[in-house]
């Protein structure tokens, strides 16, 4: 996947051209400490480090099994960890994100951006946390990834860039809200299915249900309160229509 975007000065519906995505300061800092925390869980394989016989990664990554022992800190820590024996799944996440993150903060700012993906990969670390517990098999298994956090980023991207055309798998151009849909369908489809090919499709799942849900402002109760507010005020505006000689009952806006 990668993205393009109208060129400069060009109308609609003319040419486009490559567009190189910004990198913004939060979605720096997001990168640093996801590549320092891969840094960490080689040197941490190579060493042999654990504790109490457990790894880096069952200690920071999600195991349902642990998480209801009390190790609540993974739904939130699981983001941030990749798999040590292979650069290509950091390296993946890191470009995708990068793709669709600067956009997002440079348009709602550095600290909502933060917000926003760390709520979407503590989202996708729960919803792995419940598919542990009403599915066994799930039950002891080690998730950890920024795939979560990555599609909450892209369901933000189909939504507020949605008519933005994106270039999906390098080759098919469509609009970024299709692009998030398909990539909706395609981790619930996986979900459902129960696959098992080693990949979270759940927690792909639960980080786009989890920023579609944010962004409508669901639990956002007073901003969600104030809208609801402004929106039946504004049903009490009346138009008065100029030179009507019966002004009685007329709307007015």
């Amino acid at each position: 996947m990668s993205y393009y975007r109208q060129g400069p000065g060009r109308p609609s519906g003319s040419r486009v051209s490559i567009g190189v995505p910004p990198v913004t300061p939060y979605l720096k800092l997001i990168m640093i400490v996801t590549g320092a925390v891969w840094l960490l869980q080689v040197l941490c394989g190579a060493v042999g480090f654990s504790i109490a016989g457990l790894s880096i990664e069952h200690i920071l990554g999600v195991m349902p099994a642990l998480v209801v022992r009390g190790f609540l800190w993974q739904v939130g820590t699981y983001m941030f960890l990749h798999d040590p024996a292979s650069i290509f799944h950091i390296l993946f996440n890191l470009v995708f994100i990068w793709m669709f993150g600067g956009e997002l903060e440079r348009q709602w700012g550095g600290p909502a951006f933060l917000r926003y993906y760390l709520v979407c990969g503590i989202g996708g670390g729960v919803f792995a946390t419940i598919m542990g517990l009403v599915y066994p098999p799930h039950y002891n298994v080690v998730t950890f990834g920024a795939s979560g956090a990555l599609f909450g980023l892209i369901m933000a991207f189909g939504m507020v860039f949605a008519e933005r055309t994106v270039l999906f798998m390098l080759l098919f151009p469509m609009k970024a809200r299709t692009m998030a849909m398909i990539l909706f369908a395609i981790a619930f489809f996986y979900t459902v299915s129960g696959s098992s090919d080693g990949i979270s499709h759940v927690g792909h799942l639960g980080g786009a249900v989890t920023g579609f849900l944010y962004l409508k402002r669901v639990w956002r109760v007073g901003d969600l309160y104030r809208e609801l507010k402004w929106k039946i005020r504004r049903r009490r505006f009346k138009v008065m229509q100029k030179n009507e000689k019966d002004d009685f009952d007329r709307w007015i806006h």
